[in-house]
């Protein structure tokens, strides 16, 4: 077992850059250790250490549950005996932690929840509920916090029965004592009001409460809340209106106090209420509508109470959402004060705005175009008057658009002095314009009552070519382009893109950044949200290209004083990924200079991977060039990337190594051959180490079936390339790649060196099929069997089956194809499953022992060829614009788009949307032809008289 001691030191020193590598390394060697769990929490809860070591012990102990607590079965991959001791140990320990520390290990516990609570962990509830009391406000918060941790993970779960069995388990037991707390810590903030340290406990646990006032009602109101509705949403209007001078600060700008954080836990509960219990809810909306209006004409605008502001402004925009409610707003009166009190104040840019564009610009972007500024006053009052437009859009376009005709004399009449009302013009008009959401394509539907065009024409173009009072207005002018790009002529963004290529030499990081994003969008636009023609290709770049991707590089470059800030800005390397792209082939004369310049970026941030969108996008990048470059090029490129891609295989830089798999597997299938610097990988991929780490798998995949097409020889002995195909085949998780490979070996190793293992490899995919089947891995080798008999003659896959036990073949096929065949959704797959099932139909042993599956069989390919429902058809199209967002580093696989593998397809001659249906009626022609005779006379009489309709329909066609 792990002493403290050790891993402690090995703590200490992964919070240090110059060791961290080494004692993550020596951290994660001694997790296999029995009890290492419980030695990270001796760590955490040991007053003794720094806190910053205790702090490491809770982050690395929260990160091990999530890795080591259960696998994808939900089964314990700890010894029984310590996830039973964590369980009893983490409780107690959580209560009388640091907050710092409280929350990491809150965490932890939610994903042990996850897994084993109710079932496993029945005494969960009771060990809490019991520990609340009215008189210790200390424990109180701890289990609260527990409590609060586990029961969140409500909030964004689908409702089931399974789910709401859980709910009402917690709520009889939590409900009783949580409202007596509730009313007991009510009473005793009055009793202790002019006591500072009772009454922030007091605050504390109310902010605690609150929070599970909202995860007891998140799925549906519970009755015993329904039946405490004035009671409970009466103590938390009453906190809407607190204040009290002991904990609050006016001087404080930035640090938000309890009291804040208080009220925007209740704005959220309320606007639950409103928006889900209504008919509950209702007699008591007017009462927090006014208590809410009140506190946004009174907060002040200082940043600490932006949190308070955004929610505060969502509540009203639930009210408003509800017609009979929207009433209130709905009047010349009701709206201008609306406009004048709240609006506009909460709109207008402040100087903590122009200080984060200054001091922060990446930040800025980032709340400003991400939409990671959902808790700003600017965002939270765009969905405000965009609910209110929804329901008036007469009345509210005429009151913004008159406001903003009297701020644009102000701003002309002094530009450099008034040029705020120039910005907050263009944020008004903007939400004015956009139907629907600002979403990273633009905007597909505008407000038919105002000219987008004619407003950019008159106040936007200008900004982009003349001078400005103040960079927020050029970047004003930038993204109004951004939203509505779809509604300009692409005439009109030719014009522009040479202005943006420009502006890459401003010296402002916004405006240089912006210029990047907008290039990029551009790009990237379609000819239809449908379509995956481009609207921009090379020609449009034919003489710009070079010149944007020198620009870009030296932008990104330009930072380079740590490999933290040389990652810092991801959008101008997607914008350099997006213009090889587009470019193609125009800059192939750059694509060593281009590689070098790449490959040494990689090289840097390697040091000390931080951004992960950047990474994505410099690998992307590198992907691009190598699927634009000529194949005599391809041996060069290698010859650039293979340095540092050793090193970082080398160094097991862990968040580099798929996409480093995926690179140089592209360049072997590019080329057909495995290169010298590429060959000495062939071993190493083999260790059951690399395969531990669930991102490895699909490229380290790719990368061993690259090897095995383009040079079978490397791997003279196949135990163990079988033995990754028997690790693969076996997960639920991975058996897709099992398919894969075993693919590869199949059709590209001579078969008299496969012939010892053949009955293994069907031992081991039938074992799966009887041990732990899923539809997925039963599709597969539906499709896997059609593969072998289209590549391999009709026989091999009956004698492959059967090599295990002699007629085991007509009870796999039988079970599991036939059933199968007419399931397909993916075009590929039920294409190779048909004409597969089709070829198998012609074996001499199917005619001689197997005849039995014939009409099963037939029917099951004319159900499936006729079917109308044939989905998720799959196109080259890859839509950028909608991919799972890269934002950490984990577990998971980043796929490198611009590199993508298509599937691998027997029949690339048979079209599989149009081309399958006249295959198979040629074919079943041909097979009933054959056997003319024996079909009419044997076959059709146990066909059904619908099936024997359609094999006619079918046949004539």
């Amino acid at each position: 077992m792990s002493d403290v001691q050790t891993v402690s030191k090995f703590l200490a020193e992964s919070v240090v850059a110059a060791t961290s590598k080494d004692a993550e390394r020596s951290l994660k060697e001694l997790e296999v250790e029995d009890g290492f769990g419980l030695t990270l929490l001796q760590v955490v809860s040991s007053d003794n250490l720094p806190n910053s070591t205790r702090l490491a012990g809770a982050l690395f102990f929260k990160n091990f549950i999530k890795r080591k607590w259960v696998d994808v079965d939900g089964n314990y991959l700890l010894p029984l005996s310590n996830a039973e001791l964590i369980k009893k140990e983490i409780i107690p320990l959580m209560i009388i932690l640091p907050a710092n520390l409280q929350k990491q290990i809150g965490e932890a516990i939610s994903v042990i929840a996850d897994s084993d609570f109710p079932d496993r962990w029945p005494s969960l509830l009771n060990d809490l509920a019991s520990k609340l009391s009215t008189n210790d406000m200390v424990t109180n918060k701890g289990v609260l916090t527990v409590a609060n941790s586990i029961f969140k993970r409500w909030r964004p779960l689908f409702r089931s029965d399974e789910l709401f069995t859980e709910i009402k388990m917690v709520l009889d037991v939590f409900t009783e004592p949580f409202l007596n707390l509730l009313k007991a810590v009510d009473e005793q903030i009055e009793q202790n009001k002019n006591n500072i340290l009772p009454l922030t406990q007091l605050l504390d646990v109310l902010l605690l409460l609150t929070k599970l006032y909202y995860d007891f009602n998140c799925q549906d109101i519970p009755e015993f809340f329904e039946d405490h509705v004035q009671e409970g949403m009466g103590i938390l209007h009453k906190y809407l209106a607190y204040s009290n001078s002991l904990i609050e600060d006016p001087e404080e700008d930035n640090e938000l106090n309890v009291i804040i954080k208080l009220k925007s836990a209740i704005q959220e509960v309320v606007q639950l209420y409103t928006t889900r219990y209504e008919d509950v809810f209702g007699p008591m909306v007017n009462e927090f509508i006014q208590v809410t209006w009140s506190l946004l004409t009174t907060t002040t605008s200082q940043p600490k109470n932006d949190i308070l502001v955004s929610k505060s402004l969502n509540f009203l925009s639930a009210v408003a959402h509800i017609p009979k409610y929207f009433e209130i707003f709905n009047s010349e009166e009701a709206m201008s004060n609306i406009t004048e009190q709240i609006i506009l104040p909460n709109v207008m840019i402040r100087e903590t705005d122009i200080e984060l564009f200054e001091d922060d610009p990446i930040e800025y972007i980032r709340r400003d175009l991400e939409g990671s500024d959902a808790d700003t006053r600017r965002r939270s009052c765009a969905n405000f008057i965009k609910e209110l437009k929804e329901k008036n859009e007469f009345f509210v376009t005429n009151t913004f658009i008159n406001h903003i005709k009297t701020f644009y004399p102000q701003y002309e009449s002094n530009p450099s002095k008034n040029w705020k009302y120039k910005d907050l013009c263009t944020y008004l008009f903007t939400i004015v314009a956009v139907n629907g959401n600002i979403t990273s394509s633009g905007v597909s539907s505008t407000n038919q009552l105002v000219d987008v065009v004619d407003f950019f024409t008159k106040h936007i173009i200008s900004d982009l070519t003349g001078s400005v009072p103040h960079p927020i207005i050029l970047v004003d002018a930038i993204k109004y382009i951004y939203v509505f790009r779809n509604q300009l002529t692409k005439a009109q963004l030719v014009d522009i893109m040479p202005i943006l290529a420009k502006l890459l030499n401003s010296d402002e990081y916004v405006e240089y950044t912006y210029a990047a994003i907008l290039i990029e969008r551009i790009l990237s636009m379609r000819e239809s949200i449908s379509s995956s023609t481009l609207i921009f290709n090379k020609s449009d770049l034919s003489g710009s290209s070079e010149l944007l991707l020198s620009n870009l590089l030296s932008l990104v470059l330009r930072s380079n004083t740590s490999p933290e800030k040389l990652a810092e800005n991801e959008y101008l390397m997607k914008a350099v990924f997006r213009v090889l792209q587009t470019s193609e082939d125009l800059v192939q004369h750059m694509f060593q200079e281009l590689m070098t310049q790449l490959v040494g970026i990689v090289d840097i941030i390697s040091k000390n991977p931080s951004n992960p969108r950047f990474t994505h996008y410099a690998f992307e990048s590198i992907g691009a060039i190598l699927y634009h470059a000529p194949a005599q090029l391809i041996p060069n490129l290698i010859e650039i990337m293979m340095p540092v891609f050793m090193n970082i295989l080398t160094q097991d830089i862990q968040e580099f190594i798929p996409y480093v798999f995926q690179l140089i597997a592209f360049t072997i299938e590019k080329i057909s051959t495995v290169p010298d610097s590429v060959k000495q990988l062939s071993q190493p991929i083999l260790n059951p180490t690399v395969w531990e780490l669930k991102g490895n798998v699909p490229a380290i995949t790719r990368l061993l079936k690259s090897m095995i097409k383009a040079d079978a020889s490397i791997f003279q002995d196949l135990v163990p390339v079988l033995g990754v195909f028997q690790r693969l085949i076996a997960s639920k998780v991975h058996d897709i790649y099992g398919f894969e490979l075993l693919e590869v070996i199949m059709l590209n190793i001579d078969t008299t060196r496969l012939v010892p293992f053949l009955k293994q490899i069907a031992v081991l995919l039938l074992q799966r099929l009887q041990t732990s089947k899923t539809e997925k891995y039963v599709k597969k080798l539906v499709v896997f069997l059609g593969m072998l008999a289209i590549k391999l003659g009709p026989d091999f896959p009956i004698s492959f089956i059967d090599d295990v036990q002699d007629g085991i073949f007509v009870q796999i096929w039988n079970n599991f194809v036939i059933p199968t065949i007419p399931k397909f959704g993916n075009l590929q797959e039920r294409k190779v499953a048909i004409i597969g099932a089709i070829t198998i139909l012609r074996s001499n042993l199917v005619s001689t022992k197997y005849s039995t599956i014939i009409p099963g069989t037939v029917t099951s390919i004319i159900d499936a060829t006729l079917s109308e429902s044939i989905a998720n058809l799959k196109t080259d199209h890859i839509d950028l614009d909608n991919l799972e967002e890269i934002s950490t580093f984990g577990s998971s696989f980043s796929k490198l788009f611009s590199i993508s593998e298509k599937p691998f397809d027997p029949l690339p001659e048979i079209n599989p949307v149009q081309g399958v249906k006249p295959f198979v009626s040629k074919a079943l022609m041909e097979y009933i032809q054959l056997s003319a005779t024996q079909f009419s006379n044997t076959i059709v009489p146990q066909l059904s008289n619908e099936t024997q309709s359609k094999l006619n329909e079918l046949v004539k066609n």
